[in-house]
């Protein structure tokens, strides 16, 4: 295991790279690593950033710094192994030994991810384990190269050009890999489902591997759902065209999807320490000759994660994670979203970038502008944020408390409102 460097130089003058919720720079005489700083920034609907939520800096790169901790730790992965019984449906429909091999590996050596520490900001000491005195906003990953598919036009048609990545290594895989352990109401399978013909609905459960579709039920076992990653608008497609798309050979396709399941699994054992579900999330997985690699970010952006509660005889499922930010602009200003709809459609006919579709009409007036968010829902996702450092930190007391005191005040806000019908509508049962 190559060695890196217990503390680094911090330069952070001249970002590499400046996303919605992170900016990446350089680390002085080691080009193999980069710093991740994680902003307050907020990112809905692929617009860009919009809001910012104090406290989601730290917190995001935290929660990050430990769930890579888990996964590179062969005891949390023994503690999950112990926890899946040989009757599991992942177990029983695993024929050809890959979950029981992959989890077995695990178990012996951790997980191979990017991830090399939290990055303490006044001394530049890499933590690989544990975390600094205070929390921080810095990790240190290893690099890994990020290569996008050529556009290519003929004629009026348009489409994108993946054979370079079954030349290359050391590349991030250009997909995302989207781990369904349930179906929420805004979940992206869900809408497609009820679009579709009774023949089309038929063939699309055969296709997920399920009996059924419906808001709020769980899969047993998970399912993997995969989209585009690098295209302007990620593109949901089959299992077959992405493993075309993503260089793999069919055996690393095939432990790709596995490694997946697995660090969902891992995942919702985190999650169910502060009492709260998780629905879906995403991975990222990198090529590195004959491994493959966990990379990229696990956060509130990439995941759907709840709190389950009664209240006047009704279930709701109260999200912490950013799609409680979704609902908040679906429910408070609808206006907005229908624009931002309309410029997906436009641009997925011309091949155009939609956001610059979106703030042409903007400029025009014919959208309306970005909205700002109300102080007290904001608050209330600043809440969020603070309860999981408190988790993190081992502080804040009964944090199954305090997460079910959120969620009440969250379904408050919508009563306040006058949106609880609308807000019952999406996240009820």
């Amino acid at each position: 295991m190559k060695k890196f460097p217990d503390s680094i130089e911090l330069k952070l003058d001249k970002p590499l790279y400046t996303g919605s919720v992170q900016k990446l720079y350089a680390v002085p005489g080691s080009p193999e690593l980069i710093i991740s700083e994680t902003t307050a920034g907020g990112s809905v609907f692929d617009v860009g950033t919009i809001f910012n939520i104090e406290g989601s800096d730290t917190g995001r790169a935290a929660f990050r710094h430990l769930v890579f901790q888990e996964l590179q730790a062969p005891a949390a992965w023994k503690e999950l192994s112990g926890q899946l019984s040989a009757d599991s449906p992942a177990m029983k429909l695993d024929t050809a030994g890959l979950f029981k091999g992959l989890l077995a590996e695990y178990c012996e050596k951790g997980a191979p991810t990017h991830h090399v520490g939290m990055v303490e900001k006044e001394s530049g000491k890499v933590f690989s384990k544990g975390f600094p005195p205070k929390l921080s906003n810095l990790t240190l990953i290893r690099k890994y190269q990020v290569i996008k598919p050529e556009l290519k036009r003929v004629f009026g048609w348009h489409f994108y050009d993946y054979e370079k990545y079954h030349q290359i290594d050391g590349n991030v895989v250009p997909l995302e890999f989207i781990v369904r352990l349930g179906v929420t109401n805004g979940a992206s399978i869900l809408r497609k489902y009820s679009g579709l013909g009774d023949a089309e609905k038929a063939s699309y459960l055969n296709d997920l591997g399920v009996n059924s579709l419906s808001a709020w039920s769980r899969f047993d076992p998970p399912i993997v759902d995969l989209t585009t990653k690098y295209e302007p608008e990620d593109r949901n497609i089959s299992r077959q065209e992405a493993a075309l798309v993503s260089g793999l050979d069919g055996e690393m396709f095939g432990r790709s999807m596995i490694m997946a399941v697995l660090g969902a699994f891992m995942l919702q054992r985190v999650f169910s320490k502060m009492g709260l579900t998780l629905w879906d999330m995403k991975w990222e997985i990198a090529k590195d000759g004959k491994n493959l690699v966990f990379v990229d970010t696990i956060d509130t952006d990439s995941v759907r994660v709840t709190y389950n509660m009664l209240r006047d005889g009704r279930q709701y499922f109260v999200h912490f994670n950013k799609q409680s930010m979704r609902d908040y602009y679906k429910i408070i200003h609808g206006d907005w979203i229908d624009a931002v709809n309309e410029a997906k459609k436009i641009a997925a006919k011309s091949g155009s970038v939609f956001t610059e579709i979106l703030k042409e009409g903007q400029a025009s007036g014919r959208y309306p502008a970005n909205p700002n968010i109300d102080a007290p829902f904001l608050d209330l996702q600043k809440r969020k944020f603070a309860m999981v450092q408190d988790f993190i930190q081992g502080k804040g007391g009964d944090i199954q408390k305090v997460a079910e005191k959120i969620a009440s005040d969250e379904i408050e806000y919508y009563s306040a409102a006058g949106k609880l019908a609308e807000y019952e509508a999406m996240n009820a049962g």
